[in-house]
């Protein structure tokens, strides 16, 4: 994608179901489950760049001893890189081979292991804000590790529940509000209960998490050992999980747990929406119902972009995506298949890009289709120039382009990307670079459908001034004099924010519906095209019917549909609406 957009992070839990003596017999090191940790969070690096964070719990650690270990990084670059050195230090420095038998005699030296990777989407960019998130007891079973991939719309009202129920939270950090509510439902159970060792966490998750509103993929660890890993009930966020005699692991990406243990597809299952795994402290597996069923939504741009292709069905899917332009595309260069180089925005389009070539070869065996790596992203260029002239003159720079393969004035160039959320790189870099080639007209297709409204479940996609088609139709709204549907619609929204979150509706697909689906693609292409650019630019867009044919299990297409899964959705929809009409910053929920 070639907009920098960040989206939810990466979750893996791991529990080791053996002694550790066990795995110093079989694998030669007690630190078989960091190993394993290690190379989930690597084959998920993708997912969070902004802050990593690493915790060990031991089960059998004597008392005046840690129970726990945690280590986290905030670092400018590579984060999880610097992690990585940080807790290899300390077991290197401290590591005594003759007690390796016991748990924690090490450091990272336990059976329960949590990571998590962290994309900075709304909140702070900070070490406190790095995940797992820890609230210490002076009772072990009462301490608790969480951490997650989850964004959710109702913070505020949660947050003040809890200081009318005498909690004095620190931040309105999602994470922050989530831990203590937990706490709060443990510290209720703790009181009546004479063996906390054991405790009962289906029943006190669903004490707690009905009220939550948001998409989640959360994990939390007991000081005790007893451990959880919860879905919400939409499916919205991603967990997978496998578990043998020897361990359980949970990630948000099937192919890593598949890559790190060696196994196929078939035997990586996906967490069932709205359900718990629970590992108790004996080892114990089960996966238990918390919440009720509701439709299943799965986030769709998983499958588009955020996670790796490596997946067999995600990279199916993304051929799909690619098979499916072909038509509007060969609309788009008028048949002329003789003078068009095809090509894609790298590196994740790749995938889709096969798949255009694929279906173009399969349309026409006789023809000779021209491809090439034209746009060649530059992963090391960097500037410090303060001056942001000069800053923005370097900016078309971090892309550079293959010559001799476009001919000038004669070819077509149609170039594939993943999406196009805000559209500055593709205004400000790539269409400028591509331009110096002299085509006769460059072809921008989006293997997804135009975002039309913001997204609240953990992607960077809150606020309407972000998304380059709300923008085209706020231009619209101007060009056709119908200013009017926006002060009736931002009305209305703020009618709505008075009313439970239940009864409110999305007030902008209205004005969505007062334009085509080309005449919105029509201006995003004016607002797009650079005012110097030599070449003509066309824009085709996914469709959304095509979306759910090439990806028909993963419904969660809010992003392009306004269908928001949950009713906070609405509300931080029309709050952000009326953010944008009264140029007011602040989140939109």
């Amino acid at each position: 994608m070639s907009d920098d957009l960040k989206h939810e992070c990466a979750i893996s839990f791991l529990r080791l179901r053996q002694p550790l003596s066990y795995y110093r017999r079989k694998y030669g090191s007690s630190y078989f489950g960091f190993e394993r940790l290690e190379l989930l969070l690597e084959k998920q690096h993708n997912r969070g760049q902004d802050g990593a964070g690493i915790a060990c719990v031991g089960l059998n650690t004597e008392p005046g001893t840690p129970y726990y270990h945690i280590e986290k990084s905030c670092a400018p670059r590579l984060p999880l890189a610097d992690l990585l050195e940080q807790v290899t230090a300390k077991i290197t420095k401290n590591a005594s081979p003759e007690k390796q038998e016991t748990s924690l005699a090490n450091p990272f030296c336990g059976e329960v292991y949590l990571g998590h990777l962290r994309y900075g989407t709304f909140g702070r960019h900070s070490l406190e804000a790095c995940q797992p998130m820890v609230s210490n007891s002076i009772r072990r079973a009462n301490t608790l590790l969480l951490a997650g991939n989850f964004n959710m719309t109702n913070t505020t009202a949660l947050f003040n529940e809890l200081v009318e129920a005498g909690y004095h939270p620190t931040s309105k950090q999602d994470s922050d509000i989530l831990l203590i509510d937990l706490l709060h439902a443990v510290e209720q159970y703790s009181a009546v209960a004479h063996d906390i060792s054991n405790i009962d966490i289906p029943g006190i998750l669903k004490s707690v998490v009905p009220r939550w509103d948001g998409g989640f993929a959360i994990c939390g660890v007991f000081g005790s050992g007893n451990s959880f890993v919860l879905r919400d009930a939409h499916g919205i966020r991603p967990a997978f999980y496998y578990f043998d005699e020897e361990i359980v692991v949970v990630a948000s990406e099937r192919a890593a747990i598949q890559t790190v243990l060696n196994l196929s597809s078939a035997e990586v299952c996906e967490l069932p929406p709205g359900n718990a795994l629970i590992v108790s402290r004996d080892g114990n597996v089960h996966i238990e119902r918390i919440l009720p069923e509701a439709e299943i939504r799965r986030c769709v741009f998983e499958r588009i972009y955020f996670s790796r292709g490596n997946d067999t069905d995600i990279h199916r899917e993304r051929r799909a995506l690619g098979c499916a332009l072909v038509p509007d595309v060969l609309k788009a260069i008028d048949d002329d298949l003789d003078h068009t180089v095809f090509s894609y925005i790298p590196n994740t389009a790749i995938i889709s890009y096969h798949g255009m070539l694929e279906r173009l070869m399969a349309l026409y065996p006789n023809q000779k289709i021209r491809f090439a790596q034209i746009a060649i992203k530059d992963a090391k260029f960097r500037t410090f120039i303060a001056d942001s002239s000069t800053r923005h003159d370097l900016f078309p720079h971090v892309y550079d382009v293959t010559y001799g393969v476009v001919h000038a004035a004669e070819d077509n160039l149609v170039v594939l990307d993943d999406s196009i959320v805000r559209g500055n790189t593709i205004r400000r870099a790539i269409l400028p670079i591509l331009d110096r080639l002299q085509p006769k007209r460059i072809v921008i297709a989006s293997a997804s459908p135009p975002i039309l409204y913001p997204d609240c479940y953990g992607i960077d996609m809150a606020s309407f001034d972000q998304l380059i088609a709300f923008r085209a139709l706020f231009s619209l709204l101007a060009k056709r004099n119908r200013m009017d549907a926006l002060e009736k619609a931002t009305k209305e929204a703020k009618d709505d924010l008075k009313r439970p979150d239940k009864e409110m509706q999305n007030r902008v697909r209205q004005l969505y519906d007062l334009f085509t689906f080309d005449e919105l693609v029509q201006e995003i292409t004016l607002l797009l095209t650079p005012p110097d650019i030599q070449a003509e630019i066309k824009v085709v867009y996914q469709t959304c019917p095509h979306l759910r044919k090439a990806i028909p299990c993963h419904t969660g297409d809010w992003y392009f549909t306004g269908d928001y899964p949950t009713p906070g959705g609405n509300r931080v929809v029309n709050r952000a609406l009326i953010n944008y009409v009264e140029h007011i910053t602040d989140r939109a929920y």
